[in-house]
């Protein structure tokens, strides 16, 4: 897509440079679950020093290392130390960190939908409703990985998981496959692909948690980071963060984000919406040429650091959050104690409770079909 307007104009990125003559892909134990199953964990590395590590565990991506503009390198995800605070912390706090998500990213409503005439009732976990379709989730499984490394510059992973008819209360068998690449540009691309037997509904997404300055250098949070999204409505929400099926334009709101704007600027307003999440964690509809078709969607500077992270992708929506449940109760990696504020996610995907409304993109699919969505992370420094 092509920037128009003024998305993206506000400030730029740098390829990193080169320092290192070829991609590499290793792996090492990371641990076992408490059920008895070996965790790997993988670490893609391009030829500029930019990795990506993650786990079989949840496809849980546990470190991001990007140099700053001085060239110094630093974790960017927030996370844990070891299989034990992803399979036990993380699942008692409800955090999901680094982790895919599925089968039904985000909210819906009531904690059931219905399918061709017949309701689904899922559990709820989130008040009176679904999110992140309960437990346990893909996060919480382990997942068949299968590493390659694509003519020398490309790092890419496999990830395989099967989800049974009536998983978590969906209908269908899913085979899902989640491709993580890493290039010498400094994309990192995840491709969500599924299929199934049944008509079901889908949403997968992956729910990083970033800290551009690094993880051990912001005491103060992400608050003073600059944030562009393209977009001009979020959904509307009630008192549980649950769309009610109305677009809001974000004109003269604290969602306004069609320039680049600090994120400390509107966060303490007094708006309706910012109180039902405590913050930003809303989902706002992404401006799109062609359904189906890669677009910016973000993007994103750390002023300290100088690092920025653009993200394009195919998905009609991305949620917007500022870590606000975030409590100070969760020690992670390298023994930091996480608080509000600390990271922010951006994760693309279809609308919350899109089963529950009509007027919504529709997330079913049906046998031969295949759901096909990917999402570019790119990574670099501002000039």
């Amino acid at each position: 897509m092509k920037a128009k307007n003024i998305f993206l104009a506000g400030f730029a990125g740098l390829t990193l440079c080169a320092t290192a003559s070829a991609a590499t892909l290793t792996s090492q134990p990371y641990g076992t679950t408490k059920d008895g199953q070996a965790v790997e964990q993988y670490t893609m590395t391009n030829k500029n020093g930019v990795s990506v590590s993650f786990i079989s565990f949840g496809g849980v991506i546990t470190h991001i290392i990007t140099p700053d503009a001085k060239g110094k390198k630093e974790n960017i995800v927030l996370g844990f130390d070891n299989l034990h605070g992803y399979e036990v912390t993380d699942t008692k706090e409800g955090i999901h960190f680094g982790a895919l998500i599925g089968r039904y990213a985000n909210r819906i409503g009531n904690g059931e939908f219905t399918l061709d005439g017949k309701t689904y009732h899922l559990e709820k976990n989130n008040g009176p409703n679904t999110l992140h379709s309960g437990n346990p989730g893909y996060d919480k499984r382990v997942w068949q990985v299968e590493p390659t490394i694509k003519n020398g510059s490309t790092v890419q992973a496999v990830l395989k998981l099967t989800s049974p008819d009536g998983d978590q209360g969906f209908p269908g068998k899913l085979n899902v496959e989640v491709i993580y690449s890493l290039s010498d540009n400094n994309e990192f691309k995840i491709e969500y692909k599924a299929t199934t037997d049944k008509p079901t509904v889908v949403n997968l997404t992956n729910h990083s948690y970033f800290n551009l300055a690094g993880v051990k250098n912001s005491p103060y949070g992400v608050l003073d980071n600059i944030v562009q999204l393209n977009s001009d409505h979020t959904l509307v929400t009630d008192e549980n963060s649950l769309p009610t099926g109305k677009l809001a334009s974000v004109v003269g709101t604290p969602f306004d984000f069609r320039k680049p704007k600090v994120i400390s600027k509107d966060i303490r307003d007094g708006n309706e919406q910012l109180a039902y999440g405590y913050g930003y964690d809303q989902t706002w509809v992404l401006k799109q040429d062609n359904s189906n078709t890669l677009q910016k969607a973000a993007l994103v500077l750390d002023p300290k650091s100088k690092r920025t992270l653009e993200i394009s992708t195919t998905q009609p929506s991305i949620q917007f959050y500022t870590a606000n449940h975030l409590l100070g109760n969760v020690i992670g990696a390298n023994s930091t104690l996480y608080r509000q504020g600390d990271a922010f996610a951006l994760e693309t995907q279809h609308y919350p409770d899109s089963p529950n409304k009509a007027n919504f993109p529709s997330t079913r699919l049906n046998p031969g079909q295949t759901y096909d969505n990917v999402t570019i992370f790119k990574f670099g420094v501002a000039k």
